[in-house]
Protein backbone atom coordinates (compact mmCIF):
# COMPACT_ATOMS: atom_id res chain seq x y z
CA UNK A 1 0.00 0.00 0.00
CA UNK A 2 1.30 3.13 -1.14
CA UNK A 3 -1.61 5.69 -0.74
CA UNK A 4 -5.02 5.19 0.84
CA UNK A 5 -6.77 3.51 -2.04
CA UNK A 6 -10.67 4.36 -0.39
CA UNK A 7 -11.00 7.97 -0.73
CA UNK A 8 -14.21 9.67 -0.28
CA UNK A 9 -15.96 6.91 1.50
CA UNK A 10 -19.61 7.75 2.63
CA UNK A 11 -20.44 5.80 6.40
CA UNK A 12 -22.42 6.97 8.98
CA UNK A 13 -23.45 10.24 7.07
CA UNK A 14 -20.05 11.30 7.20
CA UNK A 15 -17.36 11.73 4.31
CA UNK A 16 -13.93 10.00 5.42
CA UNK A 17 -10.70 10.34 3.41
CA UNK A 18 -9.48 6.72 4.21
CA UNK A 19 -10.94 3.65 5.96
CA UNK A 20 -7.98 4.32 8.76
CA UNK A 21 -9.44 7.53 9.03
CA UNK A 22 -12.97 6.01 9.83
CA UNK A 23 -11.50 3.35 12.57
CA UNK A 24 -9.46 6.10 14.52
CA UNK A 25 -13.05 8.10 13.99
CA UNK A 26 -14.90 5.51 15.90
CA UNK A 27 -12.37 5.07 18.61
CA UNK A 28 -12.27 8.83 19.24
CA UNK A 29 -9.48 11.14 17.91
CA UNK A 30 -8.69 11.64 14.30
CA UNK A 31 -5.66 13.63 13.57
CA UNK A 32 -2.65 11.75 14.92
CA UNK A 33 -3.77 8.18 13.77
CA UNK A 34 -4.17 10.00 10.42
CA UNK A 35 -0.96 11.28 10.18
CA UNK A 36 0.61 8.39 11.30
CA UNK A 37 -0.83 6.54 8.55
CA UNK A 38 0.45 8.67 5.86
CA UNK A 39 3.82 9.11 7.41
CA UNK A 40 4.38 5.14 7.76
CA UNK A 41 4.99 5.71 3.98
CA UNK A 42 8.05 7.65 3.96
CA UNK A 43 9.13 11.06 5.00
CA UNK A 44 6.67 13.94 4.28
CA UNK A 45 6.92 17.77 4.20
CA UNK A 46 3.87 19.83 6.13
CA UNK A 47 2.98 20.64 2.63
CA UNK A 48 2.62 16.96 1.45
CA UNK A 49 0.66 15.99 4.44
CA UNK A 50 -1.83 19.10 3.96
CA UNK A 51 -2.43 17.76 0.36
CA UNK A 52 -3.33 14.32 1.53
CA UNK A 53 -5.35 15.54 4.39
CA UNK A 54 -7.20 18.26 3.12
CA UNK A 55 -9.91 18.34 5.91
CA UNK A 56 -7.03 18.98 8.35
CA UNK A 57 -6.77 23.10 8.83
CA UNK A 58 -2.90 24.07 8.96
CA UNK A 59 -3.52 25.20 12.74
CA UNK A 60 -4.14 21.67 13.42
CA UNK A 61 -1.66 19.67 11.49
CA UNK A 62 0.89 22.15 13.20
CA UNK A 63 -0.29 21.32 16.75
CA UNK A 64 -0.87 17.10 16.05
CA UNK A 65 2.62 17.03 14.58
CA UNK A 66 4.22 18.67 17.74
CA UNK A 67 2.39 16.91 19.89
CA UNK A 68 3.57 13.63 17.93
CA UNK A 69 7.02 15.35 18.40
CA UNK A 70 6.50 15.25 21.80
CA UNK A 71 5.32 12.31 22.62
CA UNK A 72 8.34 10.50 20.25
CA UNK A 73 6.42 9.20 17.87
CA UNK A 74 7.41 11.75 15.56
CA UNK A 75 10.93 13.16 14.30
CA UNK A 76 11.22 16.77 13.03
CA UNK A 77 14.07 17.27 10.78
CA UNK A 78 15.22 21.14 9.99
CA UNK A 79 17.47 21.68 7.47
CA UNK A 80 19.69 25.16 7.64
CA UNK A 81 18.56 26.78 4.00
CA UNK A 82 16.13 29.56 2.84
CA UNK A 83 13.36 29.06 2.73
CA UNK A 84 13.06 26.74 5.53
CA UNK A 85 12.97 23.37 4.92
CA UNK A 86 11.29 21.00 7.36
CA UNK A 87 10.38 16.86 7.37
CA UNK A 88 8.58 14.81 9.09
CA UNK A 89 8.75 11.22 9.76
CA UNK A 90 8.20 8.48 12.35
CA UNK A 91 10.99 7.70 15.09
CA UNK A 92 11.72 4.32 15.79
CA UNK A 93 8.75 3.98 18.77
CA UNK A 94 6.94 5.27 15.71
CA UNK A 95 7.64 2.48 13.52
CA UNK A 96 6.31 0.10 16.03
CA UNK A 97 3.10 1.49 15.51
CA UNK A 98 3.06 0.27 11.96
CA UNK A 99 1.21 -3.09 12.46
CA UNK A 100 -1.61 -1.34 14.35
CA UNK A 101 -2.36 1.31 11.69
CA UNK A 102 -2.59 -1.57 9.54
CA UNK A 103 -4.71 -3.72 11.73
CA UNK A 104 -6.60 -0.57 12.01
CA UNK A 105 -7.21 0.23 8.49
CA UNK A 106 -8.20 -3.31 7.62
CA UNK A 107 -10.91 -3.15 10.58
CA UNK A 108 -11.92 -0.07 9.32
CA UNK A 109 -12.13 -1.22 5.35
CA UNK A 110 -14.69 -3.88 6.81
CA UNK A 111 -16.74 -1.73 8.52
CA UNK A 112 -17.39 0.17 6.02
CA UNK A 113 -17.88 -2.18 4.20
CA UNK A 114 -20.82 -3.83 6.97
CA UNK A 115 -22.23 -0.49 7.73
CA UNK A 116 -22.96 0.39 3.83
CA UNK A 117 -24.50 -3.11 3.19
CA UNK A 118 -27.16 -2.30 5.95
CA UNK A 119 -27.56 1.35 4.98
CA UNK A 120 -28.32 0.14 1.53
CA UNK A 121 -30.58 -2.63 2.92
CA UNK A 122 -32.46 -0.42 5.25
CA UNK A 123 -33.38 2.34 1.99
CA UNK A 124 -33.92 -0.62 -0.40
Amino acid sequence: MSVCESCGIRVNNQVYNCAFQVAIDVLDGKWKGLILWYLQFGTKRNSELRRLIPSITQKMLTQKLRELEDEGIVYRTVYPVVPPKVEYSLTEQGEKLIPILKSLYQWGEDYIVERQAEDKAQTA
